[in-house]
């Protein structure tokens, strides 16, 4: 009788132990889990058997000219970098610029931003324009002043994959479309020194999300909101959301 009331007795902690650490398990919006993957070829287009493993991290609008833009990205990361993949709505590629390294921001575009070491004040952009055209930026900012650099040595192990695909229309300026979709990969060598090698399990990064459409006027979305200046600014590197590598 004794045997049976320790069991029953440890039944009923054991079960109210598992319930009360699942309730206390908390769904972090600031935060993203970042799972592993093999090395894969980028194509625009997120067929990639890996990308099923991975959620979509919805991306909303922060300022609206009255378009109605609906936008989502995926992450995943490798032995050897970090992969990223966008899908946006949309009823028009505004984007007439046909040249790496130009003021991107200026048209339709999609913007990664990765701060992987917080002790300096240093992060990485990317953008890539549903033209495919890229823009890699290192940009240093101190107390709200900031300037960004290209990339030295822009080639090999160190050169970021990039692709796009156009749905429901042409891969070409003002054309109508129904969406658009960006794939990349930044390969952790671009990244020295902020970063040292494959990030471990556990490690956290912070970075943002977003996204800026022209159709209807200026109109931007974040992962994480930014302080909203008029335009928002998206250096606002303070209110980063986190990326934890599984």
């Amino acid at each position: 009788m004794l045997n049976k009331l320790v069991f029953l007795i440890l039944l009923i902690f054991t079960s109210q132990s598992g319930f009360t650490a699942a309730a206390n398990k908390v769904i972090d919006s600031t935060q993203v889990i970042v799972k592993k993957t093999a090395d894969f070829t980028v194509t625009g287009d997120g067929k990639a058997l890996s990308w099923a493993t991975a959620k979509w991290v919805s991306i909303s609008v922060q300022e609206s000219a009255g378009a109605t833009i609906n936008t989502k990205a995926k992450l995943l990361y490798s032995d050897t970098g970090i992969y990223f993949l966008f899908w946006c709505e949309d009823q028009k590629l505004t984007a007439t610029i046909e040249e790496d390294f130009k003021a991107l921001y200026k048209e339709d575009v999609v913007e990664v931003f990765l701060w992987p070491n917080q002790a300096v004040p240093a992060y990485f952009e990317y953008e890539v324009s549903p033209l495919n055209y890229e823009l890699p930026l290192m940009i240093i900012n101190i107390d709200g002043k900031f300037s960004g650099w290209h990339p030295s040595n822009y080639t090999g192990k160190r050169k970021i994959q990039h692709a796009t695909s156009v749905q429901g229309g042409e891969k070409k300026s003002n054309a109508p479309i129904k969406s658009w979709m960006a794939e990349m990969f930044i390969p952790f060598e671009l990244l020295r020194p902020l970063v040292q090698g494959t990030p471990q399990p556990g490690s956290k990064w912070r970075g943002n999300l977003y996204r800026i459409d022209y159709d209807k006027g200026y109109t931007t979305a974040t992962w994480q909101k930014t302080t909203l200046n008029k335009p928002a600014n998206f250096h606002d590197y303070n209110k980063f959301g986190t990326f934890i590598f599984e």
